[in-house]
C-alpha cells in the first residue's frame, strides 16, 4: 500500500512509518506545500531500483555510442517515421 503524507506529519510519525515500510512493505509518499518531494520504501525495493536505473543507463548508453555517428536530423527523421508507422497500425 501507498501513504502519502505531508512532511510535518511524517516527521511527528517516524517511527510508526518506518515500521509501515520495514514490516508491511508499505511506501510513503512525503509531500511538502501539497507536491510530493520523497518516498519511503523498503530496502529491497530500493536495490531494484538502482539496478533498473543502472541496466537503463547502460542500455542508453550502449544506443547513444551506437547511433554517435548518425546525424540528428537524419536520426530524428527516422523516429518520426516509426512513431507515425506505429500510429497506423490497429
Amino acid at each position: 500500500m501507498i501513504t502519502e503524507v505531508n512532511a510535518v506529519t511524517f516527521r511527528q510519525n517516524l517511527g510508526e512509518m518506518l515500521n509501515q515500510v520495514q514490516y508491511r512493505n508499505d511506501s510513503i509518499v512525503i509531500s511538502k506545500d501539497g507536491k510530493p518531494v520523497a518516498a519511503l520504501v523498503d530496502a529491497e525495493l530500493f536495490a531494484r531500483i538502482r539496478r533498473m536505473r543502472d541496466r537503463f543507463d547502460d542500455l542508453t548508453g550502449r544506443i547513444a555510442a551506437a547511433y554517435a555517428e548518425v546525424p540528428a536530423a537524419e536520426g530524428l527523421a527516422e523516429i518520426d517515421a516509426l512513431v507515425a508507422e506505429s500510429r497506423r497500425r490497429p
